[in-house]
């Protein structure tokens, strides 16, 4: 709370509230973000620790096997409010990110009702393939996808089905949450479900 009364300057403070809500679902890149608000990358690594410690802002570290590789890799961002993130930024209507974001705060309410509790992350490779969040949970690994599409489709999984080739018996078969009605097996190992009837 003392942290939060020494922030001196609100308008820098809440420039870079509006750009974090802005730039949910991607990397974070302090330096970037900085540039972009006119803010050094001292005080906007300052304002995201307020940001986070004040459960504004979730920053979501990426999975990786070597777990010392996993405090490397740059976290995606993402806000603990999607309705407020959509307001902070402006925008009027709901982005692909924005479902992430849902989906997202529904994974770690469910972790952390856990004892022991699973880990949340994503996944991205050198080539730029991602899945949205991998669960990691008693050593085995869960890839979940998020498409704002009522229709998915065979492509729409092709990430899915490279994470699991790359982890192999780890990795449960992967999960492609859409927007639409119908729950299906889109690709061998990958079941496609409606948003909001899984999590």
């Amino acid at each position: 709370m003392q942290a939060l009364r020494a922030v001196e300057n609100l308008a820098d403070f809440r420039r870079l509230m509006r750009a974090a809500c802005l730039r949910i679902g991607g990397l974070l890149n302090q330096t970037e973000t900085g540039r972009d608000v006119g803010i050094a990358q001292p005080q906007v690594h300052r304002f995201m620790n307020l940001m986070e410690a004040g459960y504004q802002a979730i920053r979501l570290p990426a999975f990786a096997v070597n777990r010392t590789r996993r405090l490397i890799k740059a976290p995606k961002l993402y806000w603990s409010d999607t309705a407020l993130a959509l307001h902070l930024a402006g925008e009027d209507e709901p982005r692909g990110a924005h479902l992430e974001n849902l989906v997202l705060g529904d994974l770690l309410a469910w972790s952390a009702a856990l004892l022991d509790a699973p880990q949340v992350m994503y996944w991205r490779t050198a080539s730029g393939r991602e899945v949205d969040f991998v669960v990691e949970w008693k050593g085995r690994l869960l890839p979940v996808e998020v498409k704002t599409t009522a229709r998915p489709r065979s492509g729409d999984a092709d990430a899915l089905r490279a994470f699991r080739e790359e982890y192999g018996s780890r990795a449960l078969a992967g999960l492609l949450l859409h927007t639409g009605e119908s729950v299906s097996w889109l690709a061998d190992g990958v079941l496609a479900a409606p948003w909001w009837s899984v999590i």
